[in-house]
């Protein structure tokens, strides 16, 4: 069994970006080299900027390559709550602007020939309760009349013809999602980024940040310093000690998946179907979906814990149970990859980005990473250029840190998960 993610170890092999000599000065230095920050050289660079990014790792190595791969529409609050907390206008504003990310990321792929398996497969959120089904009911009517998204109610009885399984009591069906392989697509992101001019700097991990009296600022690295005009932190999930102020504005949670043995095309289609990616409804829920090579992949909040290889081959243990639960008929199938990861929330599970005296953010993405981040760097790369208005998450200032003290390990997580998965047992 590997310990690495699946999407990274199938990806191809990428150069050593490590070890370059950094250039005394950019007129962008980005901190971070996942989705978000690859997006933002990317775009900045197809601008004419000279940029720089640094990551402490490799390209992808922390939440962007570790996710469930999954390229899906729809708001981690609901349309609902956005509608209560800013207004019908403002509401659809931020519905819209999710579903226009999943858009950037095919455009993307289909300009830059990112060879990664993007396929506009369906999202299906399936229902554990039968409050959860008559809940998606009502959201099925919001949505359609009110956001100007068709989305598809299935009973129990036709979910049978999406999923292998008896386990849920309906689905709601969005058509759009999309399905990827995360790992080809951040390594083709990286690529289509060095075409563009930007140049990126491996295992170089940023450790300080000064302002200038003048503006602009020298980022401290570990292969030494580097003046840039403007900087851009795009460290999310992942944000160190370096960046404080951030790190107390993120809760961040550990998430863990398991990969089965590949299983066949006609038993892979036994489970799902059509392909769909699958999201269920717990509190403390799961994300489903086969490999382009028909295995498995089934993810989720399995302990509250930090991710290294004990741990995630205890959550490994409790997934693969959790997976038999829901499908029988793989009891005895081998799990041929288990890792984790962490996942960027933010204290009102919104994303958040900004600008504040020439340092740039775009971070919190709360499970929607994956077209998030791309789309806010492009955003972001709009921002840098004068375009302030680019920012479709303009005027959601982070909120004020509810617990005092907390300087970003969230020591309450194991407390808050018990409560909600005793919640998620009260069938």
């Amino acid at each position: 069994m590997k310990q690495i993610p699946y999407w990274l170890d199938t990806a191809p092999a990428l150069p050593d970006r490590s070890g370059k000599d950094l250039p005394d000065e950019a007129d962008v230095v980005v901190i971070g080299g996942g989705l978000t920050g690859l997006s933002t050289a990317y775009h900045a660079a197809r601008k004419g900027a000279r940029v720089v990014l640094v990551e402490k790792d490799k390209v992808g190595s922390g939440a962007s390559g570790r996710n469930g791969s999954m390229c899906t529409q729809g708001l981690t609050i609901g349309v609902g709550e956005a509608r209560k907390r800013y207004g019908q206008t403002r509401a659809r504003e931020l519905y819209d602007s999710f579903r226009e990310a999943v858009d950037v990321v095919e455009e993307l792929t289909l300009s830059e020939r990112i060879d990664c398996d993007f396929n506009r497969s369906g999202r299906l959120g399936v229902a554990f309760k039968p409050q959860h089904f008559e809940s998606m009911r009502a959201t099925q009517r919001d949505l359609a009349e009110n956001f100007g998204h068709d989305t598809q109610l299935l009973t129990r009885s036709e979910l049978k013809s999406e999923l292998g399984s008896d386990y849920y009591h309906g689905a709601l069906l969005d058509p759009l999602s999309a399905a990827l392989h995360v790992g080809k697509y951040v390594h083709g992101l990286a690529e289509a980024a060095e075409r563009a001019g930007a140049e990126i700097h491996e295992r170089n991990a940023a450790t300080g940040l000064t302002r200038l009296p003048g503006g602009g600022f020298v980022v401290e690295t570990l292969n030494g310093t580097i003046r840039a005009k403007q900087v851009m932190a795009a460290t999310d999930a992942y944000t160190d000690r370096s960046l404080p102020w951030f790190r107390k504005r993120l809760i961040n949670v550990g998430s863990f998946i398991i990969v089965t043995e590949p299983l066949g095309e006609e038993r892979a289609k036994a489970l799902i179907p059509n392909g769909r990616l699958v999201v269920d409804s717990k509190n403390i829920g799961h994300y489903i979906r086969l490999t382009p090579d028909n295995r498995l992949a089934f993810g989720g909040r399995a302990r509250f814990a930090p991710s290294d290889p004990a741990s995630d081959v205890k959550s490994g243990d409790i997934l693969k149970r959790e997976m038999t639960e829901i499908f029988p008929q793989l009891a005895g199938v081998r799990i041929d990859y288990v890792w984790g990861g962490m996942v960027g929330f933010s204290w009102d599970r919104l994303p958040h980005a900004g600008e504040s005296d020439g340092l740039y953010y775009s971070m919190g993405y709360c499970g929607h990473g994956v077209q998030m981040a791309t789309y806010m760097g492009r955003a972001v790369a709009e921002m840098m250029d004068g375009r302030p208005e680019a920012n479709p998450l303009r005027g959601l200032g982070f909120p004020k840190v509810p617990v005092p003290f907390y300087n970003g390990t969230a020591w309450f997580l194991p407390f808050g998960g018990a409560y909600y998965k005793a919640k998620d047992r009260l069938r």
